[in-house]
């Protein structure tokens, strides 16, 4: 039974695979900027849509549906160089994530020079409402949720589980807290980690503070890592208006100075990704199917990614 689960995954995913490739096509950026030119040059608002978790990486299986600094740079390098262009809707659907990401895509947005609106959709909270603070004007619907504005770090203590398992863990080190994140903290390395939370902590206050016009005392107040309702987040100051993808293009018109503004939805840029690693990705999922329960444990529980503090 197990033999021809794989099989069929194999076939599965090969199916899928070509597909993959066939729609990523040449790695050319022909295909970006080709669809949606529409209308009168001179009077676009493009709408760029980011939605997903925020992340580093280069394109992969795994990272489908991420946000990612390269990701955000693609989008904005194509609008910046394009004259038609006047000003950009940034459509931001995402709950956050890694920390030194999320800056990264808030320092592109900043450096920006056309005009930038915001329009949030379900969710942008976190990491996602860092990367909205810089944006000229923020809107959102009445229900969006945002906010979320505080630091986390999980760290996974293993050793009860692997006593259970028979599991000896050995570690040869060179640097006293080199292996702090792989066993339960002392005091005094809980005193460190929750210095670094502290410190980007108020990374993320400030950061809001400079670009929403409020007193950093005031963005603390609300810094409780709480969501907030769009219709809330009016009435704090984190969020300009309540509006939809539609005022949000109208508010970004008003922005740019265009009277007649046509809607120029940008197409998601194509990525190649290097075969081999893709090849590497699908076998490792095919290998993981013969794989018992216990098994798959263990090899997600030894490929845990180091510990990070994230939006």
């Amino acid at each position: 039974m197990r033999k021809k689960v794989v099989v069929l995954g194999v076939v599965g995913l090969a199916i899928v695979s070509v597909g993959v490739l066939l729609h990523m096509g040449p790695p050319s950026d022909e295909g970006f900027a080709a669809r949606g030119r529409l209308g009168p040059p001179g009077n676009r608002i493009a709408v760029a849509y980011l939605q997903g978790p925020i992340a580093e990486g280069r394109p992969s299986m795994s990272t489908t549906g991420t946000i990612t600094p390269r990701l955000v740079a693609r989008y904005l390098e194509k609008l910046e160089a394009d004259p038609s262009v006047k000003a950009a809707v940034l459509r931001i659907d995402s709950p956050g994530g890694s920390v030194a990401a999320s800056q990264a895509i808030a320092g592109m947005i900043e450096k920006f020079s056309k005009p930038v609106v915001v329009s949030m959709g379900d969710i942008a909270a976190s990491g996602g409402y860092y990367i909205s603070a810089p944006a000229d004007r923020i809107l959102a619907m009445p229900g969006t949720m945002t906010g979320s504005i505080g630091v986390i770090m999980s760290i996974m203590d293993l050793h009860g589980l692997y006593d259970k398992l028979g599991i000896k863990d050995q570690v040869i080190k060179s640097g006293r807290h080199k292996d702090m994140y792989q066993r339960t903290l002392t005091p005094e390395e809980r005193e460190l980690v929750q210095r670094l939370s502290d410190a980007a902590y108020e990374q993320f206050v400030t950061y809001v503070a400079t670009h929403r016009g409020l007193t950093v005392e005031r963005v603390r107040e609300l810094a409780t890592g709480e969501l907030f309702l769009g219709s809330q987040a009016v009435e704090l100051g984190l969020v300009d208006a309540v509006g939809d993808l539609d005022d949000a293009v109208a508010a970004a018109a008003e922005l740019a100075g265009v009277e007649s503004p046509v809607v120029y939805e940008v197409p998601s840029p194509i990525f190649f990704v290097d075969f081999w690693n893709f090849l590497g990705e699908v076998r490792g999922f095919v290998k993981n199917l013969t794989l018992s329960s216990e098994e798959r444990l263990l090899l997600r529980l030894r490929e845990e990614p180091a510990p990070e503090l994230r939006y």
